[in-house]
């Protein structure tokens, strides 16, 4: 079995930046489980179907193409709603959870180990997971975060970038939606280590991350059969 990291948080907390930083740091794989919902997401928007429509999003579910992750489209803020929509129906979380469980089993590269980000990695996906991290930030700092990220994308649609009020209340809204879902609820793992990110910048909110969990990964890594 690999060694698997699981982070979890809000919107814009940091925390896919981070399991980035720590997948190159260990040498493992990483996996942003946000990105598979954005690209379910994009599946039903590009073939002009309703996110309303289930079906259409549980067809997409069960044919994910993970190559797709490189889609500029995919960081869309309609896509990102959209995803967490999806996200909600039960047989969606089935079918992502199946595909994210796969590669925490068998990272590709033939890794040691992964690095998972999303909502429910250490409650739901990998609760054996030997490290887990949960990563949040003040709304008005994750509001300011996004507010860059939008401006510094090319977006070729042209559209203009929400004002950071605006960004905040999408924040909250979502926050309350992946928090009080009925499947598999935004939520601190009981063994996950919170990390607030508010006040710090990526190298720093990283030397905390790294310190937090190096010495868990690193018998977890020993204790693995050789051979």
């Amino acid at each position: 079995m690999s060694v698997v990291i699981a982070i979890d948080g809000t919107s814009a907390c940091g925390k896919g930046t981070l399991a980035r930083k720590l997948a190159r740091h260990f040498g493992f794989a990483h996996l942003d489980s946000g990105a598979l919902y954005r690209l379910v997401a994009l599946r039903v928007i590009a073939d002009g179907s309703s996110i309303a429509r289930r079906e259409d999003a549980i067809r997409a579910a069960r044919e994910i193409d993970p190559l797709g992750v490189n889609d500029p489209r995919l960081r869309s803020a309609e896509v990102g709603e959209a995803a967490s929509v999806v996200a909600a129906i039960p047989e969606v979380r089935a079918a992502v959870l199946q595909f994210q469980r796969d590669f925490a089993a068998h990272p590709p590269g033939d890794a040691r180990g992964a690095v998972i980000d999303g909502r429910d990695i250490g409650t739901v996906i990998c609760p054996d997971a030997a490290a887990k991290l949960f990563i949040d930030a003040e709304p008005r700092v994750r509001a300011m975060r996004r507010w860059l990220e939008l401006q510094q994308r090319h977006d070729p649609a042209g559209l203009t970038v929400p004002n950071m009020k605006m960004i905040e209340a999408d924040l909250l809204v979502r926050d309350q939606r992946d928090r009080s879902r009925a499947v598999a609820p935004l939520r601190q793992a009981a063994d996950a280590v919170l990390l607030d990110t508010s006040d710090l910048d990526i190298e720093a909110a990283f030397a905390k991350a790294l310190a937090l969990v190096k010495s868990k990964v690193e018998t977890a890594l020993a204790a693995r059969p050789r051979g």
